[in-house]
């Protein structure tokens, strides 16, 4: 597997955003089958926070001697513990989503920790099963002929019980959200694209649409060119390390920012006329949240590093690329909080 892998935002609602049904909430009841769901969700997060908790105190298990890892101690102790209290808000998330008083909490302090949680999981959810599969047919996966690439990172096996980690957090936390947001708002997503009335998204919206889809060509062009194998803008260090994992990376980065632009394109121009609004608003919730949150984290990565070796520094384009990424994913993610935020009114007596 490859190792490469808000505050409330105010906003007026638009007229004609209004779905045909009222406004509903359901309690959420404390069913056997979310409470299993809760369980296993925390569960699931206890193998990645023993290995974070034990790299902070000092022991290199999961570490092959050479690594890279250990010659950055105080870089690798700040960025454990970030990751931990990430991991950590996974079971607070789970905690809020299955007690009744979790439908208290205001809507945005639970919707952007889960949108990021979901744009940080996605990829992971979708390469991880790739890269099995791949192995189980025995496609290659080796680096290309001619490059040695770097000393191990870490055993084979942590990427094997973090990923499948990762990807069962993912599958609970997503089933114990969907089971939230249908009790407390499942209205927003009732209907179909072809009924949101004439004119549901104003000018501005629609010109923001455009905007985000200008803005996506140049992302979406650097990782379609290092999917297929282009190495322009790659520094030396990640050029040698490529292998089919990072191909099959770069390809999904591609997939999700498509996604995204589709679904917010789907809602604010009203196409695919028969198609169920849940399912822009998916694609358009899932794809921005990838394109933000992973394009947020490989810059910040790539800005705080302590890289000694000239080869491994991130070059300015691959910098301006997770940069333009993060940019066009907030500006997605942007444009669907404001579909939302419409469909949310209840009133289009308030319309701006």
């Amino acid at each position: 597997m490859t190792k490469s892998l808000l505050s409330k935002v105010s906003v007026s609602p638009q007229q004609g955003d209004t779905p045909a049904a009222p406004r509903t909430r359901h309690p959420v009841g404390p069913g056997r089958f979310r409470r299993a769901l809760r369980t296993v969700a925390i569960v699931a997060c206890l193998p990645y926070l023993g290995l974070k908790v034990a790299w902070i105190a000092g022991s290199h298990i999961g570490i092959p001697s050479g690594s890279s890892l250990l010659e950055h101690r105080v870089t690798m102790a700040v960025g454990n513990s970030l990751t931990v209290l990430m991991d950590t808000a996974v079971i607070v998330l789970a905690l809020l989503l299955t007690r009744p008083w979790g439908l208290r909490v205001p809507a945005w302090t639970l919707v952007f920790p889960v949108w990021v949680a979901t744009g940080l999981l996605a990829p992971i959810m979708t390469v991880f099963p790739l890269h099995l599969l791949l192995r189980v047919f025995g496609v290659a996966v080796n680096k290309p002929s001619g490059t040695t690439g770097h000393r191990p990172f870490l055993d084979e096996w942590v990427f094997g019980v973090v990923y499948t980690g990762f990807i069962v957090q993912g599958l609970a936390l997503g089933a114990l959200f969907l089971f939230y947001a249908r009790d407390r708002w499942g209205y927003v997503w009732r209907g179909r694209t072809g009924e949101l009335p004439p004119g549901s998204a104003g000018a501005a919206r629609r010109t923001c649409a455009v905007m985000a889809c200008v803005l996506a060509l140049f992302p979406l062009v650097m990782h379609t060119m290092w999917a297929g194998g282009g190495t322009a803008g790659l520094n030396t260090g990640r050029v040698a390390d490529r292998d089919t994992d990072f191909h099959v990376l770069e390809a999904t980065y591609v997939c999700f920012a498509l996604a995204a632009v589709a679904g917010v394109c789907l809602l604010t121009f009203r196409r695919g006329r028969r198609l169920r609004v849940a399912v822009p608003l998916a694609l358009a919730w899932v794809g921005s949240g990838v394109v933000a949150c992973w394009g947020g984290w490989m810059l910040l990565a790539s800005l705080t590093a302590d890289v000694g070796d000239p080869a491994d520094r991130p070059t300015a384009l691959m910098n301006l690329t997770y940069a333009g990424q993060m940019i066009v994913g907030f500006l997605l993610a942007a444009l669907g909080a404001r579909f939302i935020a419409g469909r949310s009114a209840g009133d289009p007596k308030r319309a701006a």
